[in-house]
């Protein structure tokens, strides 16, 4: 932490909360109680007296969302957080919460959630195109659906792999004779690109603009300067769009 205390005007810093915190009551979901004090813990394990961002990160059906918002709007005027996001949330109820937030004069910019090739919930729940009509910024997380994206799993699933080691968001039964079908497709369509599955499908995220930033994951330095390249990659034919929905939407 105290490597890049130097640097911390040029970082962007974000934090989230809506999920388990504590045990008992107010330890979770999105009451006012509950996401000051999870930025106030936050913060304090931290290190830090604000965040660039904190998100509010799922929707909460028993709490009212002007609660939610108000809270948000809060944290911003406390000067604990300069900007808000929020995470997981559908088309329209995001288009509620910028109203309100827009009321409160709170400055709501992004919208984190979970978007691939292989997951495309942020299409069918509105949640993309509200993001464009509103220009508020979406950040993708998962980009390569937990490595099934990547050449990793071409030949089947490694003895090192997370679904053996970990198995909290993949597991072995995801990966039917189809699914590992579609993946060598994907990949050969890439390579006709002269690029890895990888760098395909984060070109993919990025294909429209609409998407403003990726959450890569990257574990070594070299992965994020290989995954950098597909900015300067070609954009992508119709067919080569057509070719890859026929590799990915029929599972």
């Amino acid at each position: 932490r105290e490597e890049f205390s130097a640097y911390r005007d040029e970082l962007i810093v974000s934090t989230k909360a809506g999920y388990d915190m504590w045990p008992g009551p107010y330890g979770n979901w999105g009451s006012r109680k509950y996401l000051i004090a999870s930025l106030d813990q936050s913060l304090k394990r931290l290190g830090l007296d604000y965040v660039d961002i904190f998100y509010h990160h799922r929707m909460d059906p028993e709490t009212p969302l002007e609660e939610t918002m108000e809270a948000l709007a809060q944290i911003v005027r406390s000067g604990k957080a300069l900007y808000v996001g929020i995470s997981n949330y559908d088309g329209e109820t995001m288009k509620r919460a910028a109203d309100i937030l827009e009321e409160l004069h709170c400055p709501f910019i992004i919208n984190q959630n979970r978007y691939n090739i292989f997951n495309r919930t942020i299409e069918t729940n509105g949640l993309k195109q509200a993001a464009a009509e509103r220009k508020k910024g979406i950040i993708a997380f998962s980009p390569l659906s937990q490595g099934m994206l990547t050449d990793r799993y071409l030949n089947g699933i490694p003895k090192d792999s997370r679904v053996n080691t970990d198995g909290r968001f993949l597991h072995a039964d995801q990966f039917s004779e189809e699914r590992l079908n579609s993946i060598r497709s994907l990949n050969a369509i890439a390579a006709e690109r002269g690029e890895s599955l990888a760098q395909m499908a984060l070109k993919w995220i990025l294909r429209d603009g609409i998407v403003t930033s990726v959450l890569i994951g990257a574990s070594r330095p070299q992965q994020i300067l290989e995954n950098l390249k597909v900015l300067d990659s070609e954009s992508f034919s119709e067919e080569e769009l057509k070719k890859i929905d026929e590799c990915s939407l029929a599972l």
